[in-house]
């Protein structure tokens, strides 16, 4: 009968320092000035897009639909900076270029659908209601008379 040798935990302080230890790959833990500010700018950039709806400052719904999404694309890179630490310093910059890299490609997605689905409205969606006189139709072929 062979057993697997037990594992071997091992309780060496600098393997564990080095493993929490961020500095070597660029990233470094916040500081509690950073922490605050990115909070402030969260609970500013939360308090005004819901001022400007319960407010009911833009008369136009898709005015107001925009502003709330710049609101939120803003917030978006607050987080990314202030929490997550994303910026061109940590991990040499990869983080940012993954991050550069994925918006590029959501918005093309995003763009995408959003002409794709455009001209199938356009194009395929049913004529109106004052448009079914079609030269084919009885109706149509009254007209052409």
């Amino acid at each position: 009968m062979s057993s697997a040798p037990p594992a071997v935990h091992s309780h060496d302080p600098a393997g564990h320092d080095a493993h929490h230890d961020h500095d070597e790959h660029g990233a470094s833990h916040g500081t509690f000035g950073g922490y605050l500010a990115g909070f402030l700018l969260s609970i500013l950039l939360t308090a005004i897009p819901f001022w400007l709806i319960m407010g009911d400052v833009f008369r136009s719904p898709t005015t107001a639909a925009i502003v709330v999404l710049v609101f939120a694309a803003i917030q978006i890179v607050v987080h990314m900076v202030y929490f997550l630490h994303m910026n061109s310093k940590s991990e040499s910059g990869w983080t940012m270029l993954a991050l550069i890299f994925t918006v590029v490609v959501v918005v093309i997605t995003l763009a995408g659908s959003f002409w794709v689905m455009h001209h199938l409205n356009a194009n395929m969606m049913p004529m109106a209601p004052h448009d079914d006189t079609m030269p084919m139709s009885p109706e149509g072929m009254r007209q052409m008379r």
